[in-house]
C-alpha cells in the first residue's frame, strides 16, 4: 500500500510560483490596460488634428465653393426673345470664366413677379416689361474685383446684353471674410497641433516614468543610451501607428455621419485631400510619439538614483 509523501518545501515551492504567476497575469492586464488607455489618449487628440486637418487642405474647395455659388444676372434687352437668348447663352457658355449658365425665359420672370406682386401687376403695362435672363455662375478664380470688371466687359459687349447685375459689395464682403477665416484657421490649427504635443507628450510620459526604475538599472549595468531608448522608441512607434489608425477609423465614420446630414458639405471634400489628411494624422501620431519617448527616456536615462522617487 502506497502513502503520499507530504514534502512541506515543495507545497511551498508550488504555492510561491502559484503567486508569482497571478502576480504576472495581473501586471500583464494592468499593462495591457495602461497600454490600451494609452492608444485611445493618442487617438481622441489625433482625431481632433485629423478635423482640424480636413479642413485645412480643403480650404480652397471651400472658398471656390462659396465663390461659385454667387451668380451674375445677364439682362437681356427687351426685343430679345427665348431662342436668341438661348444662342446668347451657348456663346457665353463658351467663355474660360463661365462654370455654369441657366436660362430664365420671359414666362418664367413673369410667374416669379407675379407671385411677388400679385396676378394683376402686368395690367397697368401695354407690353411685359420682364425681359429675358441668363443666370451666370462663374469660376472661382474670376469672383474678385478685378476679374469681375473684365467678366463685365466682355459680357456687356454683346449685343443682346442690356445689363448685369451682381452684389459688388457681396464680393468684397466674401473675399475679405474667407482671407480672415483662413488666418483663424491657421492659427487654430496651430494651437491645436501645440496641445496635442503637449497632450501626447504627457501620456508617454507618464506610461515611461512607470519604467524609470528598469531604465535605470538597464543603465547601472552598463547599457548604452541608444541600446535603452531602442525598444522604447519602436514601441512608441507601433503605439503611433496604432493610435493614428483609430483615429482614422474615428475620423471616416465621422465622414461618413456628415455625409449622410449634409451631403452638399460631403461633395466639397476631395479625394486626394482626404489620403493626405490620413497621411498627415498617420505621420503626427508617430513623430509625437517617438519624440516625446525620445527625450523622456534621455532624462530618465539621466537620473540619479534619489532622483528616481520624485
Amino acid at each position: 500500500m502506497n502513502f503520499a509523501i507530504f514534502d512541506p518545501s515543495n507545497t511551498k515551492r508550488k504555492a510561491i510560483m502559484a503567486m508569482a504567476d497571478k502576480e504576472k497575469n495581473m501586471l500583464s492586464r494592468r499593462l495591457a490596460n495602461a497600454y490600451l488607455s494609452s492608444v485611445t489618449s493618442i487617438a481622441l487628440v489625433l482625431l481632433l488634428v485629423g478635423a482640424a486637418s480636413l479642413l485645412l487642405v480643403n480650404a480652397r474647395n471651400i472658398s471656390n465653393c462659396f465663390k461659385e455659388n454667387m451668380t451674375v444676372s445677364v439682362m437681356m434687352k427687351q426685343q430679345v426673345g427665348d431662342e436668341e437668348a438661348a444662342a446668347c447663352m451657348a456663346e457665353m457658355e463658351k467663355e474660360p470664366f463661365v462654370r455654369r449658365a441657366q436660362l430664365v425665359p420671359r414666362s418664367q420672370g413673369e410667374a416669379e413677379m407675379k407671385a411677388l406682386l400679385g396676378d394683376d401687376f402686368l395690367d397697368v403695362f401695354e407690353s411685359s416689361p420682364i425681359p429675358v435672363s441668363v443666370e451666370l455662375s462663374l469660376k472661382a478664380d474670376y469672383v474678385c474685383a478685378d476679374s469681375l470688371k473684365t467678366v463685365c466687359s466682355r459680357l456687356e459687349a454683346m449685343p443682346q446684353v442690356e445689363e448685369l447685375v451682381y452684389k459688388r459689395s457681396l464680393v468684397d464682403k466674401l473675399n475679405s471674410n474667407l482671407s480672415k477665416v483662413s488666418m483663424v484657421m491657421a492659427v487654430f490649427i496651430a494651437l491645436l497641433l501645440f496641445i496635442s504635443y503637449v497632450l501626447i507628450n504627457n501620456t508617454v510620459r507618464l506610461s515611461i516614468y512607470a519604467r524609470r526604475f528598469t531604465i535605470h538599472t538597464m543603465s547601472m549595468v552598463g547599457a548604452t543610451r541608444a541600446f535603452i531608448r531602442r525598444p522604447f522608441l519602436v514601441q512608441a512607434l507601433f503605439q503611433g501607428i496604432c493610435a493614428a489608425l483609430l483615429a482614422t477609423l474615428m475620423l471616416v465614420a465621422l465622414l461618413f455621419v456628415v455625409r449622410g446630414e449634409f451631403p452638399q458639405l460631403f461633395a466639397i471634400f476631395d479625394l486626394n485631400m482626404l489620403l493626405l489628411t490620413f497621411g498627415i494624422v498617420l505621420a503626427a501620431g508617430a513623430l509625437i510619439c517617438v519624440s516625446s519617448t525620445f527625450l523622456v527616456v534621455n532624462r530618465l536615462v539621466s537620473l540619479r538614483k534619489a532622483e528616481l522617487y520624485y
